[in-house]
């Protein structure tokens, strides 16, 4: 998986943040340890959810 950027989901409706969520997730799962393809699905997945709390903090 590629890292998702703060910057690309800026541009992204709700909904595509919990598809992308959702996508990252599975993508967790299927990783192996210490692989970079893990790295960036926990990357992702924080940046996701950070783009997700700032906007209920900043409707």
């Amino acid at each position: 998986m590629r890292l998702v950027t703060k910057f690309e989901l800026a541009a992204k409706s709700t909904y595509q943040l919990h598809g992308l969520h959702k996508e990252a997730f599975i993508e967790l799962i299927k990783s192996n340890a210490r692989t970079l393809q893990r790295t960036n699905a926990l990357a992702s997945l924080q940046n996701i959810e950070n783009e997700l709390v700032s906007r209920v903090l900043h409707p």
